[in-house]
């Protein structure tokens, strides 16, 4: 008797647990807490770009480390904590005491899923290096406020599709960001865009008129920024992550997934390849780019076909292991919102029980407005978003084994 009363009672509360995560109103308290916080992050971030910056570079990028990590950690403790994602990884475990979070790393990693980045940055938390996560990312980005205007902060590299001046911005940053005082992860996802299956009917054309290799999961790689970017890292950065990311067959979560609480078990593939045996020279860089991708490529057939990247890829088989989750971005999400609701809950609530006719106008007005962020930066991360594959126009600049100048994601 006693234990079906517990049963019970979990079982209650297990449906209790639910239903918040479902409630349209959690998802608002949730999107109030990182707009507001983002925009406060935001707001540091000026002044200390502005106040600190010009007199002492080291210290600016010392502080906006944890300055950025309090924003970047909301999406984590989204991942982690309320839809409780299951990370399983694949790496080298001598490597991961060496190197992870230890040294500056250039990271390519496949581009299929709504969030692959996501799950990136859950692995960045738990080897303690998401402050300083990098990407390469379109111009109109930067002027997104929260997400957007961090990563301007931060020094993310910002393109244009415009190769004569991308070739300009990727030397300018990289010579920047190889200075940092402390390791930083510069992620390219080199396919440009996400995986459709219109996008992979553009890829599988474009490689069979330039005679490179059709892959069944993958996007062509667009090898310019790669290959442009290399030479930078020579001497400063230590070493490629060959980052490889999936879910069962089928399976393709997205935000909106986590955002309702549903539990997730991502498979996460990294392997390290030191930098000195990547070629420099353009053509073999760009061919081995091309290399590299047919390894991921039969990966992922491997994964959808045995549940297994190593079965039938002829890759080294490593076991899966699970990196314990850290508790800050738990400490950090509470504690915003904290800060951030109980004085805006408190003055929501006054104007919706003021019985003014404008008070309520602006106290739903307000919660329209949070409402339309959350929308608008859930459809940001949707696929059917993302920008287009081998459709835009090039320029003379590019050469024939890129289908379009370079831009990484979306």
């Amino acid at each position: 008797m006693k234990q079906q009363l517990i049963c019970a009672g979990d079982a209650i509360m297990a449906g209790l647990v639910s239903y918040v995560k479902r409630s349209s109103v959690s998802h608002l308290l949730l999107a109030i807490t990182f707009f507001v916080s983002g925009l406060i992050i935001n707001l540091i971030q000026a002044l200390l770009y502005c106040g600190l910056r010009p007199f002492s570079k080291y210290l600016y990028r010392k502080i906006n480390y944890y300055v950025c990590y309090s924003l970047y950690c909301q999406l984590v403790f989204m991942a982690e904590w309320w839809a409780s994602t299951d990370l399983i990884i694949y790496i080298d475990k001598e490597d991961l005491e060496r190197y992870y979070g230890k040294e500056h790393g250039f990271l390519i990693m496949n581009h299929r899923y709504e969030v692959d980045w996501l799950m990136g940055w859950v692995l960045c938390d738990r080897v303690n290096i998401l402050g300083n996560c990098k990407t390469y990312a379109k111009k109109s980005i930067q002027y997104v406020p929260t997400m957007g205007w961090a990563w301007m902060f931060a020094e993310s590299v910002f393109l244009e599709r415009n190769w004569e001046k991308d070739k300009e911005t990727i030397g300018r940053q990289i010579k920047e960001l190889v200075e940092h005082p402390d390791p930083i992860w510069l992620l390219l996802m080199a396919e440009g865009t996400r995986f459709t299956t219109e996008k992979h009917e553009a890829s599988k054309k474009f490689a069979e008129e330039k005679g490179l290799p059709i892959l069944k999961h993958h996007l062509t790689p667009r090898t310019k920024g790669f290959t442009t970017s290399l030479p930078y890292l020579h001497g400063k950065f230590g070493g490629i992550y060959d980052v490889q990311l999936s879910f069962k067959q089928g399976e393709k979560p997205t935000i909106t997934d986590l955002l309702l609480g549903k539990r997730v078990q991502a498979h996460l593939y990294i392997s390290r390849i030191p930098l000195d045996k990547v070629p420099v020279e353009e053509e073999a860089c760009a061919q081995w780019l091309y290399q590299l991708y047919q390894k991921k490529d039969r990966m992922t057939d491997s994964f959808f076909r045995t549940g297994d990247f190593f079965a039938e890829s002829g890759v080294e088989k490593i076991e899966g292991y699970r990196l314990p989750r850290r508790y800050y971005s738990l400490i950090n999400t509470v504690a915003w919102g904290f800060v951030v609701l109980v004085p805006i809950v408190y003055y929501l609530l006054r104007l919706l029980t003021s019985g003014s006719t404008i008070y309520i106008s602006v106290g739903i007005g307000i919660i329209g407005i949070f409402s339309l962020l959350l929308s608008k930066m859930i459809g940001m991360t949707k696929i059917s978003k993302a920008s287009s594959y081998g459709k835009t126009a090039t320029t003379p600049t590019e050469t024939k084994d890129s289908p379009s100048a370079t831009k990484k994601t979306d």
